[in-house]
């Protein structure tokens, strides 16, 4: 029997060579001159910088300030297990791992998550977030391990509440165990909250672990620091003119920026309007509300950078201006395993993707003066160069394996 991984990585492999076979085909019917233009980038020393702040990858990530065992191999293995524990939620029968599923890039594929029921946005992927600002598509969550609380209570999720956890952590030998050796104290007998607290925070520590493989983009990259030419077989030449236009007329890196191509903030991009019953998803502007109100935010009692640097973003949350419809920008890291995309999962492929941006103006979606837009006019073979490049930032060995530590003494 074929794994869901395997047919998915099958179809990338084969979408990959209907890619390069349609590059293949335009470049054989044009002229030698115009297949001259066509050939290998010469790329400049100010496009070389641009492509070199993409990495090196993996991206150093340290330790989160604001969790007290954050990289610890303790807290780890505790919320490596927690995090396929179905006993978690209030009927036991769902999971974290039930939406964020290993085999599949750690999101579910489906057009909207399904927990205890279905939710009204797509299911992120939980690879790369380590060191980001904000979290979930509205930026509701200022810190992994307040975003890992939010599911557990959420009703239409695992549908729980802090004394479930509480008393199934003191009431369990191996979880009991695990949280006494990832906090050094047993789970309080009393403070139901400070337990399940400590649940989330054990849950981002092992999600922090969760880092993807080098791409051909990547090889690519250090070729380049390295002041060293790869062969075409080693990257091809609709990656690289694709990289071109992401790094140049597409406008790409203005949203997609850094190793993990991500800035990390919110736009409006008109790819998810509305939620499934037809109505305006806010977005931003409601995460901003929901941020202020959480009593897990960086603000409140459980942060445990006592310097309080980390809590001047969210501090500053309520001055943002943002628009209705403004989401998080998601990385393009391992994009080819993550379909659907956009926030409410409307769009199937990769090539749509690219045909949505291809109308719209990369200056403008920054801009939020009303001006007239000027859209990017992308040629098909443009496009099929940008589908190439993004292609080239996936990877599709899967090595990650569970463990869960063995008897906790």
């Amino acid at each position: 029997m074929v794994s869901g991984f395997e047919r998915r990585r099958r179809f990338a492999i084969r979408f990959a060579c209907a890619v390069a076979g349609a590059a293949c085909a335009l470049l054989a019917g044009m002229s030698p001159a115009e297949q001259d233009l066509a050939a290998k980038p010469v790329f400049t020393a100010a496009e070389i910088k641009i492509i070199l702040s993409h990495g090196p990858w993996p991206a150093f990530a340290p330790p989160d300030p604001t969790n007290r065992v954050s990289g610890q191999a303790d807290a780890i293995e505790f919320g490596t297990r927690l995090f396929f524990d179905q006993r978690l939620s209030a009927k036991g029968t769902v999971a974290c791992a039930s939406c964020h599923v290993p085999e599949r890039n750690w999101t579910d594929n489906l057009t909207r998550g399904v927990g205890m029921s279905e939710v009204d946005r797509n299911t992120p992927t939980i690879m790369n977030l380590a060191a980001s600002r904000w979290y979930a598509w509205d930026g509701a969550s200022d810190s992994l391990w307040s975003q890992s609380l939010r599911p557990i209570l959420d009703e239409r999720e695992l549908a729980a509440t802090p004394r479930h956890v509480a008393q199934l952590v003191r009431s369990d030998e191996q979880l009991s165990c695990r949280y006494r050796k990832a906090f050094g104290t047993p789970p309080s007998p009393t403070d139901d909250e400070a337990v399940f607290v400590g649940v989330g925070k054990a849950l981002a520590a092992f999600q922090e672990t969760l880092v993807s493989g080098r791409t051909p983009f990547d090889r690519f990259r250090d070729a380049l620091a390295g002041v060293e030419r790869p062969s075409l077989g080693d990257y091809s030449e609709p990656a690289q003119r694709g990289l071109r236009i992401f790094i140049g007329k597409g406008g790409c890196t203005s949203c997609h920026s850094g190793p993990n191509f991500t800035g990390g903030e919110f736009f409006s991009t008109g790819l998810s309007k509305f939620a499934p019953r037809g109505q305006r998803d806010p977005g931003r502007q409601a995460g901003i509300r929901q941020l202020m109100k959480s009593r897990f935010n960086l603000l409140g009692p459980y942060n445990d950078d006592k310097t309080g640097a980390s809590a001047a973003r969210t501090r500053e949350a309520p001055l943002e201006k943002a628009s209705p419809g403004e989401f998080k920008v998601p990385s393009l890291r391992n994009l080819i395993l993550t379909a659907p995309y956009g926030r409410d999962g409307g769009v199937e492929t990769l090539a749509e993707v690219v045909r949505h941006y291809a109308g719209l103006d990369p200056i403008g979606l920054h801009a939020k003066d009303g001006r007239p837009a000027k859209p990017l006019d992308l040629s098909a073979r443009e496009q099929t160069d940008l589908v190439v490049f993004l292609q080239s930032l996936s990877t599709f060995s899967n090595s990650w394996r569970p463990d869960d530590g063995g008897e906790c003494r």
